[in-house]
């Protein structure tokens, strides 16, 4: 059924036009509510949800244990900041701690706060039990990476978008291309002020790009024996989405620092979370890191409901399933059109790349003309699609999905 569109859409869409900075370009769809694996915009035309909300929806929207957690919460303490202790903190951190097998947590917001407190962690450590000369320790990170948009880690990035006109850059961070273990060991045999390798299990915004197999464990391996931090950015790939609880799971790995975010609130309310051991976590003190909203007691208590919905529903086995079952039927479309080159992805984190130059509005046209068929996805990096739907998709669903897909592409 093809979404009907009225006046009343564009109105939403020229009042953020008017008011609002222009720093994202949507498509064009305005939505008004949410439930499970569905979105409906404002002419009540319904859709399945395929971003998720850049994977932050895995529970599915509104889920009502994580809505109940909140609305509980929200009308008895919602924030203390960290001048005082809460009696949400502690059992939350409790429970994280023991749920990811580290030794402390510390609670942010943002993703990219957590990033950052990731850095601060990993210069202190360097300075104070490495032994790396006060300013001089650096931190590797992958190219085509994506770990937020703040200043010092848009110093890390690869992509021009990200980083023209914001410069002068953060020092002290160098690049080396992703998923090449040759080049990870040559720069940590020749530079002994390393103090840290940041990396994503899967690159979700360079378009879903995975690496070989054994190319995690291998450069976890390498780090332990040159005494360099293995940091794992789990923000995007964590909590389910490909099949696992972290992605890093599927090569058996624990990094000395992990990073999560969006969906450790279900897409509630911005939650994020730095773990670690006391080795690496106790370097900073009081003072030196902080945030007034982090570990709030409503976002401690949203996150663990959440977590726990993940568990309970089995969402990590649901899109392992899930996941086989759409690459699959999706490679079937692959090798019949030349207008797709490849399907790739693990669990429900998967991405289709056309055939057509990054500056073509092909994949953003494709996009449209499946809003209008009642499915929601988003290009990214110009020629790539990526899909995401929430994980508590049914396989009825998904299929229903594919079809949509399959018709689309077989439109073009």
């Amino acid at each position: 059924m093809k979404a009907i569109f009225t006046e009343k859409t564009q109105s939403f869409i020229d009042q953020e036009d008017q008011y609002g900075a222009h720093n994202y370009h949507p498509l064009p769809v305005v939505l008004d509510k949410g439930e499970g694996v569905y979105v409906w915009d404002v002419e009540d035309n319904k859709y399945y949800d395929f971003l998720s909300a850049y994977s932050a929806v895995n529970q599915g929207h509104c889920h009502p244990r994580i809505i109940n957690a909140l609305s509980q919460q929200a009308s008895k303490l919602t924030l203390t900041s960290r001048a005082f202790y809460n009696s949400n903190l502690g059992s939350f951190e409790k429970y994280i701690t023991e749920l990811f097998g580290f030794d402390k947590a510390l609670l942010m917001n943002s993703g990219v706060e957590a990033v950052e407190t990731a850095l601060k962690l990993s210069r202190k450590w360097a300075y104070e039990k490495k032994g790396i000369p006060e300013g001089k320790a650096k931190i590797v990170f992958a190219s085509d990476n994506f770990h937020g948009r703040t200043l010092s880690v848009i110093s890390a990035s690869t992509d021009p978008m990200s980083r023209k006109g914001f410069g002068p850059y953060m020092p002290g961070f160098q690049v080396i291309p992703y998923n090449d273990i040759k080049a990870l060991e040559d720069l940590i045999l020749e530079d002994p002020f390393i103090a840290a390798f940041v990396v994503e299990p899967i690159q979700g915004e360079a378009g879903v790009m995975v690496p070989d197999e054994g190319y995690l464990s291998t450069a976890r391996e390498l780090c332990k024996k040159a005494n360099i931090l293995f940091v794992a950015d789990e923000i995007q790939t964590g909590i389910a989405r490909t099949g696992k609880m972290l992605c890093i799971d599927h090569e058996e790995i624990k990094p000395d620092i992990l990073i999560l975010g969006k969906a450790l609130s279900g897409g509630v309310l911005p939650v994020s979370a730095v773990l670690a051991d006391d080795e690496v976590m106790l370097c900073i003190k009081p003072g030196e890191h902080g945030s007034t909203f982090g570990g709030n007691p409503l976002a401690c208590a949203v996150a663990q409901e959440a977590l726990q919905v993940v568990i309970d529903e089995k969402l990590a086995e649901n899109a392992e399933k899930l996941g086989q079952l759409f690459r699959a039927e999706l490679q079937k479309t692959v090798d019949e059109l030349p207008l797709v080159t490849l399907v790739r992805g693990k669990g429900l984190l998967n991405a289709i790349v056309i055939n057509t130059d990054e500056n073509s509005d092909v994949a953003w046209n494709i996009c449209v003309k499946l809003r209008d068929r009642g499915l929601l996805a988003k290009p990214t990096h110009g020629n790539k699609i990526r899909f995401a739907p929430p994980l508590v998709m049914t396989e009825e669903q998904l299929l229903e999905c594919i079809q949509i897909i399959n018709e689309t592409l077989r439109s073009f």
